[in-house]
């Protein structure tokens, strides 16, 4: 069945509207913004990154999971930048969108050179609110498993 998007929306303007949710939603992340950053998703978000068995469920147990490795990467003295590329946008049938990119992390030690941490597949789950947009679901998936 193919879904079709509000009159008042062109999918050009929703792959920007996304894009710009992708620049400040991963830019919270890097700089720190923790409850900035998970106020960008549901309140029952579901994140499943690699190496998880079960997904980290809910915005506060989100925050909570990036602090934590904030503080391991700062007491390695290591940053990291998210990328989201290749995005693609797709309206689903209950009104939610589907995003599919391809992820990188980029790590840097204090001192040293970039280098290319980990390359990903990100599946979302979108969803257009009031107060913009925000990730419901997280599937991310490594190319190397």
């Amino acid at each position: 069945m193919s879904i079709t998007l509000p009159s008042t929306v062109s999918e050009d303007q929703l792959h920007l509207e996304v894009a710009r949710f992708y620049a400040r939603h991963l830019q919270l992340l890097d700089d720190g913004d923790v409850d900035e950053w998970a106020a960008t998703c549901t309140d029952d978000c579901a994140f499943l990154l690699p190496g998880m068995t079960e997904p980290v469920r809910g915005r506060q147990a989100l925050a909570a999971a990036v602090r934590k490795v904030r503080e391991e990467l700062a007491a390695k003295g290591e940053r990291q930048r998210h990328l989201h590329v290749m995005t693609t946008v797709t309206p689903r049938e209950d009104g939610t969108f589907r995003a599919r990119s391809y992820g990188l992390v980029i790590s840097t030690q204090r001192g040293g050179d970039p280098r290319l941490h980990r390359m990903c597949v990100c599946e979302d789950v979108l969803v257009r609110t009031a107060d913009g947009w925000q990730v419901q679901s997280r599937r991310v998936t490594r190319d190397d498993q």
